[in-house]
């Protein structure tokens, strides 16, 4: 069976790095699955889980905040300023985060502030839709 190589990178850290059979991914106009093989594409992925499977059929599972995807036939980069180990989410820092944000958009006193809140907001909300897939594939 063939693999590709995927790598997925956070601003301070390889997340991960290594050989698998399939990868799925948010894009931006919905879920991405990629083979070996696939064509070259560049992409923006929407906060939530990359799921990464391997030749022995385990899955590994990286939450992303959002970033790039780069394809090529045996090559998958993922780019993003904050990626977290499916095993090392917190759900109890997430919820308290999202509480936050939703508390700064009550409180927000311009757009701009109620942009940032409202970006944060989906970030962790989709950190945690990302951890509950997580927790129910184990």
């Amino acid at each position: 069976m063939s693999s590709i190589q995927v790598d997925v990178v956070s601003a301070e850290e390889s997340i991960f790095s290594g050989p698998a059979k399939f990868v799925a991914l948010p894009g931006e106009a919905g879920e991405l699955g990629i083979l070996p093989g696939h064509v070259p594409l560049i992409t923006r992925i929407k906060p939530g889980a990359v799921r990464i499977e391997m030749a022995d059929g385990s899955e590994e599972f990286v939450f992303v905040a959002g970033g790039i995807l780069e394809v090529q036939p045996s090559h998958i980069t993922v780019l993003s300023d904050t990626a977290i180990r499916g095993k090392d989410l917190d759900e109890a820092k997430a919820a308290e985060a999202r509480k936050a944000a939703e508390e700064a958009i009550k409180n927000a006193k311009s757009d701009i502030d109620i942009a940032k809140a409202t970006s944060e907001l989906s970030v962790m909300a989709a950190q945690i839709a990302a951890l509950r897939k997580y927790r129910q594939k184990k």
